[in-house]
């Protein structure tokens, strides 16, 4: 009997014995709920750039941490995608980009700032448009042809009835000038009718475009004292010509049309000449001639943009 209870008695203590080394391989400590990390959290993220960056690494809980860290060939979100209008910084950094290399002086001429830059330079400008899209698309493909830039300075009214047309002059790389809503003389109004006259066209000018005019010039070269304060007051660049092409005086029905432009032209040359041209066939069809003609002389075109907005 002693025999069999020590028989039933080792059993009993080989399974305990048994069952404790079992308990002991599992920590006896119930589920681990620590994540362990694994190769894709552990891995070295690219190192931040921007402050933003940093600020919202630094305030991740493990929780929010991507189990992968993106890689350096990720390509950015683009502006589609996250919703931001990048086009107007993209006009403003192009402006940016342009240096302010001349001046205008009390004659209106075109003066460079300092020596070094060339003074053989000429200011294109088309008064009274914007008017005919069969009229500005070949202007701008002369201007395209020749590398060189304009001023359109365009009427409130024509803006209204065609909004489309100076969208195009906008699209096509014209520079964009307020010539007042109606057309008239104004050195003789109030300045009451000016400001409306020079203002609305700066805001229609926006509301179509998205771009404030920065020059200003008076119909029939009149803008008179009060002209010039409010041009000044909004941030414009007041200016008449110092070369006229008189091509608004010829007809249709006039020959030798070309010829006459060009001699109008060359005949009132000298170097910063701010040369007036209007929106019309027959100088749409000698453009590409007297710009080859300047060209012959040795002038260049400059960019309106690299002008000072301060006369001089």
């Amino acid at each position: 009997m002693k025999k069999v209870v020590k028989a039933t008695s080792a059993l009993l203590l080989s399974v305990l014995l048994l069952s404790a080394c079992s308990n002991s391989g599992n920590g006896n400590a119930g589920p681990d709920t620590t994540a362990q990390p694994t190769a894709a959290t552990t891995q070295a993220a690219p190192e931040p750039t921007a402050q933003a960056s940093t600020s919202a690494a630094a305030s991740m809980t493990p929780e929010t941490v991507p189990s992968e860290a993106p890689s350096a060939s990720s390509t950015p979100q683009s502006s589609a995608d996250n919703g931001t209008d990048t086009s107007k910084t993209t006009v403003d950094n192009a402006a940016a980009e342009i240096p302010l290399l001349y001046h205008m002086n009390k004659n209106y001429d075109i003066i460079p700032n300092k020596d070094g830059i060339s003074k053989k330079v000429v200011l294109l400008t088309f008064d009274d448009g914007p008017k005919n899209a069969d009229m500005i698309n070949p202007l701008m493909d002369t201007l395209d042809k020749h590398h060189a830039k304009a001023i359109f300075f365009v009427n409130g009214y024509r803006v209204k009835e065609h909004p489309e047309l100076l969208k195009l002059i906008q699209t096509r790389g014209g520079i964009i000038g307020n010539h007042s809503w109606d057309h008239i003389v104004l050195k003789d109004k109030s300045y009451a009718e000016v400001k409306k006259q020079i203002e609305d066209v700066q805001d229609i000018v926006k509301k179509v475009t998205g771009e404030t005019p920065q020059f200003f010039r008076p119909p029939h070269g009149a803008g008179g004292d009060v002209g010039k304060k409010i041009a000044a007051e909004n941030g414009l660049l007041y200016m008449t010509w110092s070369v006229g092409s008189l091509d608004w005086e010829m007809k249709e029905k006039d020959t030798g049309k070309t010829a006459k432009l060009i001699k109008n032209v060359t005949d009132q040359l000298h170097s910063g000449s701010n040369i007036l041209m209007h929106e019309l066939p027959w100088t749409v069809e000698a453009l590409d001639t007297l710009l080859t003609t300047l060209e012959g002389k040795g002038y260049s075109f400059v960019d309106p943009r690299s002008i000072e907005l301060k006369m001089r």
